[in-house]
């Protein structure tokens, strides 16, 4: 009888393989299963295995004929918006104005607040500090600006006929008003009612009152703003730029910012002399006011362009009032001084601290004002800082390496 014991080759089935076997083919079976629902999810095939129809919301029809008629439509629609988006900027002009010159402040003002931020202060309590600072800074200039101001002033109309019999007595001058009937032009001119039709009536005093004293508000509010969301203007700015340039970006345009922050100390260092050299002045004519008067000519040459002729004019007026001779000596000093720190100290305090040389200093000022009038010449010098350093960064080792 052969002997039916299975070889070493044969497979001896053991029980419940045959139940395992069948739940491992069921687990295999369900998880292919799963992987073709999942690959028909991606690519977006029904239940049924079918791909979706790719007209199911109609057939594209054929492209539009670059006709005559509409590359016209499309130039007169591109002519459109051109033309609202110009009037949108005209007649937004002086709140964009209000914008650029928070934010120019905001640039300038940054290094103090990143300096408290060295020290250990939050972000917030350092913008409060700095924001703080300049509003005492500004509240004690006009509060050492508007009483003797209007005192002065005062005293002026009041004694304007006395100057001008003064004047009368003079012979040579004399001689000329009778020549040329200045006498006449002058009463006239002199009168309350040219002076109220000059200023504008009492409304249009008022109403300009009023429209300096909210621009002032809203630059130092956003002013404030700008100070505590800088950081974030700034990573929102580089994050547009593409990520392989951006190192690169962020670096230029730190120092541009750099640069601004510097114009602004070197402008506080400008005023600064020029507070001083008023200072002196007023007390060796013996001037009333002399400190108050010093603090409002160093805050008027902050101003570009006006700034320094109308702090000029502030002081002459006091100088009037106190007598001719001290008057007189007061325009010849301002004329004088401002040649001065227009041709020598300004150029010679920015080229140090913004490096940039005393012709292109003179120049982008002068081009600035002539351009933008007081805006350009606050951008002025910064702009050319800018310019050049991308000059000396990008564009010339591109011209090496050309």
């Amino acid at each position: 009888m052969a002997d039916e014991r299975p070889g070493p080759a044969e497979h001896v089935e053991r029980p419940g393989a045959t139940d395992d076997s069948a739940t491992a083919d069921s687990a295999t079976a369900d998880s292919a299963t799963a992987d073709s629902a999942t690959a028909d999810s991606a690519t977006g095939d029904d239940a049924t295995g079918d791909p979706p129809d790719p007209h199911r919301f109609g057939r594209p029809g054929p492209p539009l004929r670059r006709g005559p008629f509409l590359i016209g439509f499309t130039g007169a629609l591109g002519v459109l918006l051109a033309y609202a988006l110009f009037l949108a900027v005209r007649n937004a002009a002086s709140m964009l104005i209000l914008i650029l010159v928070a934010l120019f402040l905001a640039i300038g003002l940054d290094p103090a607040v990143a300096r408290l931020r060295k020290w250990g202060l939050p972000r917030g309590v350092a913008v409060a500090a700095v924001a703080l600072t300049a509003l005492l800074l500004l509240g004690g200039g006009l509060f050492a600006l508007v009483p003797p101001l209007v005192t002065q002033s005062a005293q002026f109309i009041e004694h304007l006929p006395t100057y001008v019999d003064d004047l009368r007595r003079n012979e040579t001058v004399n001689d000329l008003i009778e020549r040329y009937h200045l006498m006449d032009r002058v009463e006239s001119a002199a009168s309350p009612d040219v002076v109220g039709q000059a200023a504008g009536g009492v409304f249009g005093g008022a109403r300009l009152l009023f429209g300096t004293v909210f621009n002032v508000l809203t630059v130092v509010v956003l002013t404030i703003y700008f100070l505590a969301a800088f950081e974030r203007i700034k990573a929102l700015g580089y994050a547009l730029v593409p990520a392989s340039r951006r190192e690169r970006v962020r670096l230029l345009g730190d120092e541009i910012l750099a640069k601004v922050g510097a114009y602004m100390v070197g402008a506080l260092a400008v005023a600064l002399l020029a507070g001083i050299a008023t200072f002196v002045f007023a007390t060796v004519v013996d001037l009333r006011y002399p400190f108050a008067l010093a603090i409002v000519v160093a805050v008027c040459d902050l101003i570009p362009q006006i700034g320094a002729t109308l702090g000029a004019i502030l002081v002459s007026l006091v100088g009037f009032a106190t007598s001719l001779p001290v008057g007189i000596a007061c325009l010849v000093f301002f004329v004088v001084y401002q040649q001065v720190e227009n041709y020598l100290i300004y150029p010679k305090v920015m080229r140090r601290s913004v490096q940039v040389s005393d012709v292109a200093a003179i120049a982008a000022a002068l081009l600035g004002v002539a351009l933008l009038g007081v805006i350009g010449a606050l951008i002025a010098i910064p702009a050319v800082a800018a310019i050049q350093l991308i000059l000396r960064e990008v564009v010339l080792p591109r011209q090496q390496q050309g």
